[in-house]
């Protein structure tokens, strides 16, 4: 990263402070340094949001017809749907607001700043450009700004940059505005200081930082219907078009044919009640309900329920790597004594020029990894700096003063008494170590009389102790999610502010690039380097993710993104399904993800795809056997009085139908489980297709083939005698075990839901006082025997053209 400073931020780079009126000034001019908007939560705000929500007026006209035409009931259930979709809304935007408190936890509150040549501290939001601020270990940088001074300065970048090691930081020589500035001499807001101190320059403030820069992103993002939504609500809205004009038609004719007004308004209302689609929305907020129960048996915790039916569609994972992928901590990985050195010797060493009250994870390690001598033996240290680049500490013993000396390999190695071959050697040893991931230090030991030591560093007399390797530990089950992932044609891609060295090194050991590794760098990304077939993106920036996953989808990738930090936080928000990391991601990615992974378990991953691939798999099962069910109970409805025969359905025979059809299609197909992770739904980038070619030729040519079955039994039943009742019976039943069949075999046997309709009719049927309740009557035994040939043809009809499907679909799996 290298950033141009403007000239109008600075009066210039010393190490004097503003005056109080330039200060005033600057605040004029700059603005607060208010890196998070003030986004108060308003009802109002909810209100907007749920009157854009098409699903909602299409519950509240769906409620005022069936309270129009007497079933108050179903209009009850009706307003009753509208709870959850209100509470989603209101559940929406509270997650927006606390996404914003999560990302303001990283935020300094107070910071120290010279003023009039006084140190003081002030409230972060009067920061402004060229402001002169203090910073010490453990706290959080207030702004952007240049490092001019500082004392062996770590930053924690982890959470804007993705590293996973400390970034050590270098003062800045000033020189003039307007030229670009190096990441290392940079100090950025949000970040945190783990060693040392350091003096900077503020020059971005409030939006303009990185930090803010992030901030923007993720607020700028819209909440819109899913695919799935989309195209559920575009179902809807032909189904309520077509119905609309049979109604109209329908009452036009009735009238014509001389039934009079009142009939006329009976069949139109009639075939209203009948044709109204409202188990569509209804059946997919079911399911979707479902859908977060199972997912949360997986420990994926589902924050927005829509989003269930996406993760079943995804085709690319981009995945942070630390604390994804890796375990986000520093590991002793390796230990290479010298000779006439062992591995205890030299850990020993490295402890002993290691602090304990240092927030170095590096320290931390060897501090784990061996013990140091008693605290009260310590002499003298002289800690890390950039200019030395090494860390040395002088311990009493018996014999005199221990010297313990770690650091950079090539400094060290410089200290010792080596021969040239042998330093090349031990380089070459680092070498092998830095690229294939790791961070590399060396060793070297030494003894000083008390007496003779002149307080100094030694610099002389060492004698080389080896190096330590120490690597990011890639998480258990990690290559084995990654295969899965593969298995079931998900292209995984790791994204990471790591050196390209150490990216290619763990994507090679979670089995990335099996076919050969392809890498990009993020400068690459931003060049327009070609997307096809990548598997890793190192030094990548926020913006550089985001721009990632936005490509991905431009080329028609369904794109789910994991990660744990506040760098991750617009690439989230921009994916199709963001998923954040439970136990060690902020706060901010938890809220901002739609997925919460609550073991942190890439692995969960693959489960989850496997469950949302399973609940598209039923909803479509679901919609088919909806649609193969309205389609002729709409057509019959509209076709019979239209040809001039007494009306097929009365108002109490939708009723009973809907009584059958709405628990069919909310409980049978909801636990159908294929024993196999289910093909990708099909869909055209960002627009679902529900339904193939093949899928929507069977829905027609079932619905069809009832609707012939249903009208013949009508008009056989019916004959010269107008026998109506009889005539209703015949109908309602074929209709009904047509519905049996369908179930049968789209459910694999659901027994109970197959059985148990025509049962129940049965019973009511040969029951004199209810047949005459429903107007209908009992059939004859060889009406009997027609109706059920009715049911088995259909499930028969169905079963072939889904062992069809499947030959097709095995046929052009094969190589």
């Amino acid at each position: 990263m290298r950033r141009v400073v403007p000239e109008n931020r600075l009066t210039g780079l010393g190490q004097a402070g503003l005056r109080s009126e330039q200060a005033a000034s600057s605040l004029r001019e700059f603005g607060p340094n208010q890196i998070l908007p003030d986004r108060g939560g308003k009802w109002s705000a909810i209100i907007r949001d749920s009157l854009r929500d098409p699903m909602l007026w299409f519950l509240l006209v769906a409620s005022a017809l069936f309270w129009v035409v007497g079933e108050r009931v179903e209009a009850a259930v009706l307003l009753l749907a509208l709870i959850p979709l209100l509470g989603m809304d209101a559940w929406l935007h509270r997650r927006t607001q606390a996404s914003v408190a999560g990302l303001g936890s990283r935020l300094a509150v107070q910071a120290t700043v010279v003023r009039d040549g006084q140190s003081m501290s002030v409230p972060v939001e009067a920061l402004v450009p060229g402001d002169m601020v203090s910073v010490s270990a453990g706290e959080y940088l207030p702004a952007d700004g240049i490092v001019l001074w500082c004392d062996s300065l770590q930053v924690d970048e982890s959470t804007l940059t993705g590293e996973a090691f400390p970034v050590r930081k270098e003062p800045y020589l000033p020189k003039i505005a307007g030229q670009s500035i190096d990441e290392v001499h940079w100090g950025l807001a949000g970040t945190r200081v783990l060693t040392g101190e350091a003096r900077l320059r503020v020059v971005w403030t409030g939006a303009e930082t990185l930090y803010g820069e992030i901030v923007r992103s993720a607020l700028a993002g819209t909440h819109s219907l899913t695919p799935l939504q989309q195209a559920v609500a575009h179902l809807v809205k032909i189904l309520l078009f077509i119905a609309g004009g049979f109604c109209l038609v329908l009452a036009g004719l009735r009238l014509q044919q001389g039934y009079g007004i009142v009939d006329a308004i009976l069949s139109a209302m009639t075939l209203a009640v009948a044709a109204l689609p409202e188990e569509f929305p209804v059946v997919l907020a079911i399911f979707l309900g479902a859908g977060v129960y199972r997912l949360a048996r997986r420990k994926a915790l589902v924050r927005r329920a829509v989003v269930v039916e996406n993760i079943g569609r995804v085709t690319c994972i981009c995945s942070d790597k630390t604390g994804t992928l890796t375990e986000g901590r520093l590991e002793l990985a390796h230990s290479l004594p010298a000779q006439h050195y062992d591995a205890a010797l030299l850990l020993e060493t490295a402890a002993a020029a290691s602090r304990s009250d240092s927030n170095d994870p590096m320290d931390q390690a060897l501090l784990q990894a061996a013990t140091p001598p008693p605290a009260e033996a310590l002499r003298a240290c002289f800690p890390f700096t950039e200019d030395r680049r090494r860390e040395t500490s002088l311990w009493a013993t018996p014999d005199g003063l221990r010297v313990a000396v770690k650091g950079a390999p090539e400094i060290v190695l410089a200290l010792c008494s080596l021969s040239e071959d042998e330093v090349d050697r031990w380089m070459r040893d680092v070498n092998d170590f830095a690229q294939s991931g790791h961070k590399v230090i060396a060793c070297a030991a030494g003894k000083l009389d008390t007496v003779a030591w002149d307080g100094n560093e030694p610099v002389t007399g060492l004698t080389f102790s080896g190096v330590l390797a120490f690597e990011d530990p890639v998480r258990e089950g990690v290559r084995e999610s990654v295969q899965a992932c593969r298995d079931a044609g998900i292209r995984v891609i790791m994204v990471t502010g790591d050196h390209p060295d150490t990216a290619a090194a763990i994507a090679r050991e979670i089995g990335l690039g099996q076919d050969g590794l392809r890498l990009v760098t993020g400068e690459m990304l931003d060049a327009g380097a070609d997307l096809n077939g990548i598997d890793v993106v190192a030094r990548a920036m926020p913006a550089q993710k985001l721009k990632l996953v936005r490509s991905l989808q431009a080329d028609g990738e369904i794109v789910a993104v994991t990660g744990d930090g506040v760098n991750d936080v617009p690439a989230l928000q921009a994916a199709d399904v963001g998923i954040a990391m439970g136990e060690r991601g902020s706060q901010s990615a938890r809220e901002v993800a739609a997925i919460v992974l609550m073991d942190d378990n890439f692995r969960s991953i693959a489960g989850a795809v496997a469950e949302g691939r399973q609940l598209f798999a039923n909803l479509q099962l679901s919609f088919q056997y909806l649609l193969m069910i309205h389609i002729p109970l709409v057509i019959t409805a509209a076709l019979i009085p239209m040809l001039g025969y007494p009306l097929l359905y009365l108002p109490i025979h939708i009723v009973l139908l809907e009584l059958i059809i709405h628990p069919t299609a909310l409980l049978v197909f909801q636990n159908v489980r294929t024993g196999r992770m289910p093909d990708r739904p099909p869909s055209t980038g960002a627009r679902v297709r529900f339904f193939d070619a093949g899928q929507w030729w069977l829905v027609g040519a079932v619905g069809v083939l009832v609707t012939a079955m249903v009208s013949g039994a009508y008009l056989y039943a019916l004959q010269a005698e107008y026998a109506v009742e009889h005539a209703r019976s015949m109908a309602v039943l074929a209709l009904v075990l047509a519905g049996s069949g369908i179930t049968a075999a789209l459910s694999g046997m659901a027994w109970v839901m197959v059985a148990v309709p025509p049962l129940a009719l049965a019973m009511v049927l040969v029951q004199p006082e209810l047949g005459e309740l429903f107007h209908m009557e009992a059939p004859h035994v060889d009406d009997w025997l027609l109706v059920a040939g009715c049911g088995i043809l259909t499930g028969l009809m169905v079963l072939w053209a889904q062992g069809l499907k499947r030959r097709s679909v095995a046929a052009h799996s094969l190589p």
